[in-house]
């Protein structure tokens, strides 16, 4: 590991390199090298979606945790399994488009299965209507994972089920989240699902842009599947 404290101008730096890949295997290489120190940089930014995103979940969630069945979309080193573990949720099939991020993700031996899948280029690699819960913090914003995939993560859900998303609310981000709350509210007039709860949070992360400073806001959705 090369820094035990990073710096935050060298997280920022990472982080802003990571928006000059435009294909997807430049997004591939860039985040199999960042993630031996994906999780230590991640405390530098504060980085708080994976702990809303299982807060929500777990506000809401009626079920028995420990035999749901959860679905953690774009799910790099399992920052999310960790806290929804902390939760009582032990059930868990992991997918990114990251292989490296994926080994470390096995390491934490809370998934029972790691699928390789980029996003929005190939179907979930899972069954439809299998999951109790289904999540994707921190993948949905302008240049990752494209607002369609939203139709997958409910497809994946079983009835009844959680889905919960989160994305920036940043002005880089503002006409993404715009696309994605359309869409949202698009299934929702179609009868696919119903909205639960829309947290806005004001202290997301720190900000990394260059006219930015201080901490970004951003959005925690639950969605119920009908």
């Amino acid at each position: 590991m090369s820094d035990a404290h990073p710096s935050f101008e060298h997280v920022k730096a990472v982080i802003l390199s990571a928006h000059e890949g435009t294909t997807s295997g430049e997004k591939i290489e860039f985040y199999n090298s960042w993630a031996k120190n994906y999780d230590q940089d991640v405390v530098v930014l504060d980085y708080r979606a994976p702990s809303l995103a299982a807060d929500s979940i777990s506000s809401h969630y009626h079920g028995d945790r420990e035999s749901a069945d959860v679905l953690d979309v774009a799910c790099g080193t399992g920052l999310v399994a960790k806290q929804l573990n902390k939760h009582g949720f032990r059930c868990f099939v992991g997918v990114d488009g990251s292989q490296v991020m994926l080994d470390l993700a096995r390491q934490t031996e809370l998934y029972q299965d790691l699928e390789l899948t980029m996003l929005g280029e190939k179907p979930l690699p899972v069954q439809a209507g299998l999951f109790d819960v289904v999540v994707i913090a921190g993948a949905l914003s302008d240049g990752q994972v494209p607002v369609c995939v939203i139709r997958e993560l409910c497809k994946a859900a079983k009835q009844g089920g959680c889905i919960c998303m989160t994305t920036r609310s940043n002005s880089d981000n503002l006409d993404y989240k715009t696309s994605l709350e359309s869409e949202m509210k698009q299934m929702e007039e179609e009868g696919l699902w119903s909205c639960v709860e829309v947290k806005e949070v004001k202290d997301w992360e720190r900000a990394v842009s260059e006219h930015e400073e201080g901490y970004i806001s951003g959005c925690v959705y639950l969605f119920k599947k009908l």
